[in-house]
């Protein structure tokens, strides 16, 4: 079994508590044409956090989507997703790889490489599946972030040769040039799950790389 293609909008969930919102805004993300999303909540207890994760690894299976863990290899084991996304200090990647192989085939392991390509040089050889540098752009989830220049996104390509995701403050309007730039995936949380009409936000996305 091969991993898939890695490309397009990735969506990311907010912290949200209320599980049937986030099902129904995630469900209309995915109509539009999405077909990776992470979950994310790092304000839920343990126990909430797994019941939203099988919730969503359901819904993403009957889109034929994948569904990645952010931070959390147990629970991405626990819920049978597609994958996980680490951060620098969310545990080893070589390990992550190991297990995540052990699992079954074609899981997915990405990693934050934030504005470094050293990062990304040791993601790659640790065996990641892609590469996700920002911030690009101001961004309500992680105001303080440093910023990530698009020029990053092709060097990593061009040094690695994996999926390069973009994330950071990202609307339709300012991800065209990261997609010029590169870009396989824009990872996208509060420019979606915030829209007053997720499935329009969504697929004005998934327009720039079919266009």
């Amino acid at each position: 079994m091969t991993k898939p293609q890695l490309f397009g909008l990735y969506a990311i969930t907010p912290d949200w508590n209320d599980t049937s919102r986030l099902l129904e805004a995630t469900e209309a993300i995915l109509r539009a044409g999405c077909h990776i999303v992470q979950y994310r909540n790092k304000q839920a207890s343990d126990d909430h956090r797994q019941k939203q994760a099988l919730a969503l690894r359901d819904l993403t299976r009957a889109f034929d989507a994948r569904l990645i863990i952010n931070d959390d290899l147990e629970l991405a084991l626990y819920c049978a997703a597609d994958g996980v996304h680490l951060g620098e200090a969310d545990g080893q990647l070589a390990a992550a790889r190991l297990r995540l192989d052990a699992a079954g085939p074609g899981r997915i392991l990405g990693a934050s490489c934030y504005q470094s390509l050293p990062l990304a040089l040791a993601a790659a050889d640790a065996g990641a599946d892609y590469l996700a540098f920002g911030s690009f752009f101001a961004s309500p989830t992680k105001p303080l972030a440093e910023r990530a220049e698009p020029a990053l996104i092709t060097a990593a390509k061009l040094e690695t040769g994996l999926p390069v995701c973009a994330i950071g403050g990202i609307t339709p309007d300012n991800a065209g040039g990261l997609v010029a730039a590169g870009a396989d995936l824009v990872a996208v949380i509060s420019a979606l799950y915030d829209a007053p009409a997720p499935y329009q936000a969504a697929l004005n996305f998934t327009q720039l790389f079919t266009t």
